[in-house]
């Protein structure tokens, strides 16, 4: 009920900001991708579009650093490019606090202790992203997600929720040095 409230009251930024996004790179302004949800069952996690689709003369993709546009690096300093996920916490896919979703080829690399990210729903927000975000290493962002997978509560959630808006306005942890957002994961060092 609260999550439907929150959708329609950002109608009106949601709308705004779709309109900036299809001037700015174009069609689709909704980037979808599969990620793994609770018990890493897949799902299709909706985030506003940040990058362009340039390529370079072989026909693949640049990196995402270079693709990233102006906008879409605003976008995530604020976090607004998480706005379409509200419509995967209201399927139940996503909760609003919880370990974020990452990419499917991920799941083989974990360790057991890592793979219990996914024993709780994905959020989108979570422990590790008010405890550094992008700016820690892999495995401290592992063990910060399964820490709250030990410790969660609502309390701890209103929390998350409070420090996440805190985060958005200093802007801190958005990437990793000389990073889109992250490196690739390749797999736990123990």
């Amino acid at each position: 009920m609260l999550i439907s409230i929150a959708i329609l009251l950002l109608m009106p930024v949601i709308i705004i900001l779709a309109i900036i996004i299809y001037c700015v790179m174009g069609s689709p302004v909704v980037f979808k991708q599969q990620r793994p949800g609770l018990e890493a069952k897949p799902f299709y996690i909706y985030k506003f579009r940040t990058m362009n689709n340039k390529k370079n003369g072989r026909g693949e993709l640049l990196s995402d650093i270079e693709r990233l546009t102006n906008f879409g690096r605003w976008l995530r300093a604020t976090s607004l490019d998480e706005l379409p996920s509200l419509w995967n916490v209201l399927k139940g896919e996503m909760s609003l606090v919880g370990p974020r979703p990452l990419l499917m080829e991920y799941l083989p690399l974990y360790n057991s202790e890592q793979a219990r990210r996914h024993e709780v729903r994905p959020g989108v927000t979570g422990w590790a992203q008010v405890n550094g975000r992008n700016a820690i290493s892999w495995e401290g962002k592992f063990k910060l997600d399964v820490w709250y997978v030990d410790h969660q509560s609502f309390c701890l959630d209103i929390k998350i929720i409070l420090l996440t808006i805190k985060k958005v306005f200093i802007r801190d942890g958005i990437s990793a040095e000389g990073e889109a957002t992250m490196p690739k994961f390749t797999g736990s060092s123990t």
